[in-house]
This record gives C-alpha cells, sequence and structure tokens, in this order.
C-alpha cells in the first residue's frame, strides 16, 4: 500500500498480512477443537476464505515485486535515475538483498 508501514516482526511482511495470518492460524484452531460436526463445518469454512485472503495477499505481492523488477530492467537498458529510484523503492519495502 502507499504511504509508510509499521517496522514488522517478519522482514518484508506488513501487519496487515501478519493479522490475516494470525486471523487463519486461529480459525484453524477452531477448527481442531470443535465438537460438533455442524460447528466444525462452519469453522472449516470460515478457515477457507481467510486462506484464500492470504494467498491473495502473497500473489498480489509478488505481482508487485515482478512489476518493479521488469521497471528495473527496463530502465538499466537506459534511464539510470529510473534504475536508481526503482531500486531504492525495492529496498525500503523489503530491505536490502544480502
Amino acid at each position: 500500500g502507499a504511504g509508510l508501514q509499521q517496522a514488522s516482526s517478519k522482514e518484508g511482511i506488513s501487519i496487515e498480512t501478519q493479522d490475516k495470518i494470525q486471523e487463519r492460524k486461529n480459525k484453524k484452531t477452531a477448527i481442531n477443537s470443535s465438537q460438533k460436526g455442524t460447528e466444525r463445518v462452519r469453522a472449516q469454512a470460515e478457515y477457507t476464505e481467510t486462506n484464500k485472503q492470504v494467498k491473495i495477499i502473497g500473489a498480489n505481492k509478488q505481482k508487485y515485486v515482478e512489476e518493479l523488477a521488469a521497471t528495473a530492467e527496463k530502465a538499466a537498458e537506459g534511464n539510470v535515475r529510473q534504475l536508481y529510484d526503482t531500486t531504492k523503492k525495492l529496498e525500503r519495502k523489503y530491505g536490502k538483498p544480502e
């Protein structure tokens, strides 16, 4: 997203994504602890929905990084300034490569 993101305990993962992953874990626990059949079915449906959302977040992040990489590649062919700006943007968002 746009704007500054809070520092997260897991590098490269936004707070929003961490929250969604935690929600998914909670729903998985609910499935495992539910006793009745109907309760379990409902818990599984909720887990499935949350799991889809987590996967969508991951796919969107992957697409964003690939677009930035393509921009950097294009910039490397001509515009060095754009390459520098794109590299800095990636560093801010995901940290410096090792």
